[in-house]
């Protein structure tokens, strides 16, 4: 440890005090000013390297958990490494967001009376950029209150000149190589928003609907089944998407279906005839074992069709209404060859109209073998909240299975490291089962696809229309039309770690940091922008020598935040939490507005209302962003799912107040007294050498688990030595000392340490609490000779001085704190009140323990407040005492002239009848089998739990009882 030899004046300033109470309010709108200001969140020019990435939010976005959680974790590792010496850069920015943005928008207009198509595409462009300008930052001040020290000079946007820039030069480059392409494939069609979406976008929710069961006859009448029927009855849970189907499947392994294979039959409503074909993708157990195929409209029978060569017939057009001439394609990916008449009362009808129209008709015609309730997972547009349809549309792809081969090798060479390693299992799985990419939405926001067509239909590629027409020898006078699609916002997201340093330059921050050091991310987008940013960064980013690099060498992927019962944090569910509502506090009646108001579906409001006024009675409280921040970290475990406890926050929150009434008491101890400039160990007793050795131990576990990414445990080792070790122990050691008739170098060497100890263990901390470490520093500050290092931010990170660690400190302490907790729980126990001088005895102590007694025995009868100490030898009874068991040894407490019998044996046994009668209650509760067959599992185990522990304090009691009926 560097950091308590550091010069300390000899006398303090009376103007350092310190505020009664801990206002987190007042200092961290104050500080974080004050630090962006003076450009301590830019790279400092010197040190190695070291960068972070933000994952970009959506700029119409407002902060959540998650968001809350991620910062937190990427805050600390940075400021860790900046106080380190790195020369560290945290690179901010949003994201474009093209969906989200569009609708904010396009709401807003509709409100005025106007459409989009009103105002034109550049128009609405405007639009949407004022919007931007004026409202689009919110996320960007909330990360602020978060503390993040992110460097807001390099803050990049994905629309910006240079990030447009690199999005058309990546087009280009793949286009020419072959890897993108234009074609007709199945898709997420959003009906509302008419734009395809990617998985990412589409929410599979649990929806109460039904399985219909229909008979399709087969076109020989003699054919039979099993049971003797002339027809074939195939389950679904998507009757309109009939009039679609191509094919009827079966397992091959299902031997009533195995004469069928290779038979037709004939499709209610039209006659039209399909196969009966085989594939082991069908369940058997799966309704009747026969499922109805619609290459067109459905993902698993679009890549059955293409296994089978099944033509693929398109009913709806984009709005899922029924086409009055259905698409017909002869397969996957081919223009379509002809056209199917639909039958006309159908024609025009949307689709959940047409459902209950062909339910109806199969009802009256007899071709309805029965419906069954049946729960499915429905997908839905996330922001708008219809339901998807699977449609063959014309889209731009990226060909996938070139770029994936050196993003799997990248990580299985050690290149890019998964922490926790599970996830790498994770990210294989997907690597090797890759579609191609759809990129292209149907939207007017975002990045215009450079590509232009002319009016014989070819297309041309290229940075701009000047481009195309030289690169291709277009007349002048040719008509050409840019495509009217914008990319993929995950397009321009796969190109963040470089395409924000300066690519396609070679900038010089792009050869300083790039790659970045580690990317910060749960695991839900490993899939959706962790491995393509792998791909897209190894295909166009290369060192000096040709090779390709990574975009990072670790991916810390951490979990979700959940609620306290372990589900998603969702409005419809009403448990969402606000970050800035934890940071700021909230009343009891904005919370209720705030998680009422927008839901999608507002029959929720009632429920959601009555949950939130059951749970937050109060509203919330201000917990400060250095509680929520600290509760973030101590949470980062290397599971999937993080419950977030309210609890926490507020136990840390007490943290914060534990180190503010520390920091008092040792500013009133120190200001104006005389404080040893340097180190004297010479005049160190068990308790300096034992907090000296603690701190190294701290300072030595802190670096080892930033090293590991195991920020839980960075929490736990500081909160451990400052709360347990520092606070409630060291600090309570110089009371005697400070208060008593010790020399005045001793004192002032007490002074050094606790100042010393304090000042080390804010800069241990400062990473996971900013705001509280930097206003007690700056008090310090001036005490320990740092005038002239302005922020604790840019001071150095404490670094472990093993040479200080002392076992036999350590061991001491630890026999000095068991022998006091033990008398302490003798006084709290027989109620003998903290001032009393009591007598102690001590049996079957071991040599080495005889030793360490006599090292300790002064502070254990000053700390404990003991009157005389003895050793009993082996043979010798103690007399009536209360007794306490230290491994081995016993100590004891003679009871004798310390207590009043019968007032004691009264107030004992008040206790003993309300203990027993909770006994009895809970007794009966788990006696009766009823309760234990219907409760939940866990439930019983709490309960029995409880009940243990109720027997064993009544047990202690009793005991009691009998000690004080003998005396």
């Amino acid at each position: 440890m560097t950091a308590p030899d550091t010069d300390l004046s000899q006398t303090t300033n009376s103007d350092n005090n310190i505020a009664t109470t801990f206002d987190p309010a007042a200092i961290e709108s104050r500080w974080y000013a004050e630090w962006e200001k003076n450009g301590y969140f830019k790279p400092s020019g010197s040190g190695v390297p070291y960068s972070i990435m933000i994952p970009p939010p959506n700029v119409t976005g407002s902060l959540h958990m998650g968001h809350g959680f991620n910062n937190a974790i990427m805050d600390a590792l940075t400021r860790f490494h900046r106080m380190k010496g790195n020369n560290t850069l945290w690179q901010v920015g949003t994201d474009h967001a093209g969906i989200a943005t569009q609708m904010v928008v396009e709401r807003q207009l509709a409100a005025q009376g106007v459409s989009r198509h009103d105002l034109g595409r550049e128009k609405f462009l405007e639009k949407i950029w004022e919007w931007k300008a004026e409202s689009g930052n919110t996320i960007t001040k909330q990360i602020r209150r978060l503390g993040s020290s992110v460097d807001w000079s390099r803050e990049r946007f994905t629309m910006d000149d240079g990030l447009s820039n690199a999005v058309k030069e990546v087009f280009v480059r793949l286009h020419e190589e072959g890897l993108i392409y234009r074609g007709k494939r199945l898709v997420n069609w959003d009906p509302k928003l008419h734009t395809a979406l990617s998985d990412l976008e589409v929410e599979s929710v649990e929806t109460a609907g039904s399985l219909w069961h229909f008979k399709y006859f087969f076109a020989d009448e003699n054919l039979k089944t099993e049971d003797g029927n002339n027809y074939l009855v195939v389950a679904t849970t998507r009757p309109e998407t009939l009039l679609g189907d191509t094919a009827v499947a079966v397992n091959p392994t299902d031997e009533r279906y195995q004469h069928l294979i290779g038979k037709q039959v004939r499709l209610p409503l039209s006659g039209r005839l399909i196969p009966i074909i085989a594939d082991e993708y069908v369940e058997k157990e799966f309704g009747t074992g026969c499922v109805k195929i619609t290459p067109a409209h459905d993902f698993n029978d679009f890549e059955m069709g293409k296994r089978h060569s099944l033509p693929m017939i398109n009913i709806f057009n984009l709005n899922a209404e029924v086409l009055g001439e259905f698409d017909y394609f002869e397969k996957a990916g081919a223009p379509i060859t002809s056209t199917i008449t639909a039958p006309a009362e159908y024609a025009g009808l949307e689709r959940f109209a047409a459902r209950k129209k062909l339910v109806l008709e199969a009802t009256e015609n007899g071709w309805l073998d029965k419906i069954e309730p049946y729960t499915l997972k429905a997908p839905k547009g996330d922001r708008s909240g219809v339901i998807v349809e699977p449609l063959l549309t014309d889209q731009w792809y990226v060909s996938m299975a070139e770029l994936a081969k050196p993003a799997v090798e990248a990580v299985q060479n050690g290149s890019i490291k998964f922490v926790p390693e599970q996830y790498t299992n994770m990210y294989m799985a997907w690597m090797n089962n890759l579609q191609d990419w759809c990129i292209s939405r149907q939207l007017w926001w975002g990045h215009r696809i450079p590509a232009w067509y002319d009016d014989a239909g070819n297309i041309y590629v290229g940075r701009d229309e000047a481009e195309v027409r030289s690169k291709h020898n277009l007349a002048s006078d040719l008509p050409l039309r840019q495509d009217e699609d914008v990319l993929d916002t995950w397009f321009s997201s796969a190109l963040w770690t470089f395409s924000t340093l300066g690519w396609p330059e070679n900038t010089p921050e792009l050869k300083t940091f790039h790659p970045t050091d580690v990317l910060v991310t749960g695991f839900d987008i490993i899939f959706f922008w962790v491995a393509r940013m792998i791909m897209m960064t190894l295909h166009f980013v290369k060192n000096e020598d040709g090779t390709p690099q990574v975009p990072f060498k670790t991916v810390y992927v951490h979990g979700l935040v959940r609620d306290g019962e372990g589900q998603k944090m969702s409005k419809s569910k009403g448990n969402v939490l606000d970050p800035i509502d934890l940071i700021d506090g909230i009343d009891l009646e904005s919370l209720v507005a705030k998680r009422t108001t927008g839901l999608m579906n507002p029959k929720d409001a009632p429920k959601i209302e009555k949950a939130t006024r059951k749970e937050f009675a109060d509203g919330l409280p201000a917990f400060g962003t250095d509680a929520l921040r600290f509760t973030f970290c101590a949470l980062a475990n290397t599971g999937r799912d993080i419950k977030f406890d309210l609890k926490r926050v507020e136990g840390y929150r007490n943290f914060c107040n534990k180190i503010w009434n520390a920091t008092r008491f040792v500013m009133m101890n120190c200001e104006g007294h005389e404080i040893a400039q340097e180190a004297r160990p010479d005049l160190w007793e068990l308790p300096e050498r034992w907090i000296m050795s603690r701190l190294q131990r701290a300072e030595a576990a802190v670096h080892q688990h930033f090293g590991d990414y195991r920020l839980d445990l960075v929490a736990q080792t500081i909160y451990d030595f400052v709360w347990n070790e520092y606070c409630d122990w060291y600090v309570e050691l110089t009371k005697p000392v400070l208060n008593g008739d010790t020399s005045p170098e001793r004192k002032a060497e007490v002074r050094r340490v606790l100042l010393a100890v304090l000042e080390t263990s804010l800069r241990l901390l400062h990473p996971l609490m900013p705001f509280l470490s930097e206003e007690i520093w700056q008090t310090l500050a001036p005490m320990i000779g740092r005038k002239n290092t302005p922020s604790i931010m840019l001071a150095a990170y404490p670094q472990p001085d093993l040479s200080k660690i002392s076992d036999q400190a350590e061991s001491d302490m630890q026999w000095l704190q068991n022998l006091i907790s033990a008398v302490r729980n003798i006084r709290g126990e027989m109620n003998l009140g903290n001032a009393r001088l009591l007598p102690v005895l001590l049996k079957n102590l071991s040599a080495t323990e005889r030793e360490q007694l006599e090292r300790i025995a002064p502070l254990f009868k000053a700390l404990a407040k003991v009157e005389s100490l003895e050793i009993l030898d082996a043979d010798v009874e103690p007399p009536l005492s209360c007794s306490s068991v230290i491994a081995q040894v016993s100590l004891f407490v003679p009871m004798k002239g310390l207590v009043d019998p019968k007032a004691e044996q009264a107030r004992l046994q008040s206790s003993i009848d309300k203990l027993q009668k909770a006994v009895d209650i809970l007794s009966n509760k788990l006696s009766n089998e009823g309760f234990v067959a219907k409760a939940p599992p866990a439930v019983v185990e709490v309960e029995r739990a409880k009940l243990a522990e109720q027997q064993e304090q009544l047990g202690r009691l009793q005991v009691q009882m009998t000690q004080l009926a003998a005396l």
